[in-house]
């Protein structure tokens, strides 16, 4: 047996650190609650020795941090330990959804996307440098906050940390059955506008054009797009501001999820063909941030080999996934960075109010990670 296999974690006393920071709810649009979560991260990561960046935040979202933890060789290109610490889960949401335990599984607000992967990255560091094992390369850790709206104001410094390192390691969650995620699919966001004719509701209805009614056709029309090459998701519609009014006015946001790059040009041209105006109503598309497509070169699959191993001599069958659903992997991956991504917890139901993980997978994850930092020697080729 390996050292890093022998390490003493310990599910049930990570799970007690990690519910610190599920407790401290951060949606991606509350910076004040991000910046609380991130002063947590901050605190845990200068008890590592960390010198610790903490980078004003953009958009009005939260700051971001960039952590260096002590190497004798700090000048080498390390390993980036890259996460988010917004959830989509609004303050308030530990009402609903409390952390509780149930066995082996074990339920909270962001406690799987991605705090969990998150949490367990760092006790992985503090696990080796206990043992006085040395990591080969330095090591960075970046904390996000707005991964869940598609990293808008972090996502050129994603990538200009990552071109300074030799691989990328993102503790997203994994997989239910442990899988790891080895390419993602690109993700377009878009902005949709309904423009109507208003009138009074009740005295007048027929001289009205409802922006509502007009968003709702477009909406099941977007939605029937979808196909086997790409996805279209509408997931918030705003509209209207009096019942007693035909609105003149809708909004909505829409997702573009492309499976095959090669159906980009075609999937545009489809949405692009729904804005054709009718009369004096109109419908308009605006594209919003986007995350390339992850297609994972030679450096990414040495990285799985490497992890495949390790977990062969953890007595595991690692498999991967290409995955749909984005995430900061998909800039580091598109840039050429080695990156392994869903090497966080294993659990389930992330974005709604079943979200949990499994309590047992803490410690087998950990023990994965600490097999990669304390193995990965150089840019894996």
């Amino acid at each position: 047996m390996t050292d890093f296999a022998a390490l003493p974690f310990d599910a049930d006393e990570m799970l007690a650190g990690l519910a610190r920071w599920v407790v401290c709810e951060s949606p991606t649009h509350d910076a004040v609650a991000v910046n609380r979560m991130m002063d947590l991260a901050a605190f845990d990561l200068a008890r590592l020795g960390a010198t610790v960046q903490r980078v004003p935040g953009q958009m009005g979202l939260s700051d971001s941090l960039i952590a260096t933890l002590p190497h004798p060789r700090p000048e080498l290109p390390g390993i980036l330990v890259l996460g988010h610490m917004d959830t989509v889960h609004p303050v308030g949401t530990l009402e609903v959804l409390p952390v509780r335990r149930e066995g082996d599984i074990c339920y909270g607000p962001g406690i799987n996307d991605m705090k969990g992967g998150n949490y367990l990255a760092l006790e992985t560091i503090g696990q080796l440098q206990r043992a006085g094992i040395a990591t080969p390369l330095p090591v960075t850790v970046m904390f996000t906050g707005d991964e869940e709206i598609g990293s808008p104001s972090t996502a050129r410094l994603i990538e200009d940390v990552a071109r300074r390192h030799a691989c990328v390691l993102v503790p997203e969650p994994a997989r239910p059955d442990g899988s790891v995620v080895l390419g993602r699919h690109a993700i377009l966001r878009f902005a949709l506008q309904a423009s109507g004719r208003p009138s009074h509701a009740g005295n007048i209805p027929e001289k009205g054009a409802s922006a509502i009614a007009l968003m709702a056709r477009k909406l099941l029309e977007i939605e029937a797009l979808s196909c086997d090459a790409f996805t279209c998701s509408v997931g918030i519609i705003r509209g209207g501001q009096w019942s007693n009014c035909v609105p003149s006015a809708c909004e909505a946001e829409m997702i573009l999820q492309l499976k095959d790059p090669a159906a980009r040009d075609d999937a545009l041209a489809r949405l692009q063909a729904l804005t054709v105006p009718e009369g004096d109503v109109s419908f308009a598309i605006t594209p919003g941030v986007a995350r390339p497509a992850w297609q994972p070169g030679s450096g990414c699959k040495a990285l799985l080999g490497r992890a495949e191993g390790l977990a062969r001599d953890l007595g595991c069958d690692l498999q991967s996934i290409v995955s749909g659903g984005g995430s900061d992997g998909n800039f580091t991956g598109a840039l050429g960075v080695p990156t392994l991504d869903g090497l966080g917890v294993r659990g389930q139901m992330h974005h709604t109010l079943q979200e949990h993980i499994w309590v047992d997978s803490l410690a087998e994850r950990g023990r994965l990670f600490a097999g990669l930092l304390a193995t990965i020697d150089g840019p894996p080729a």
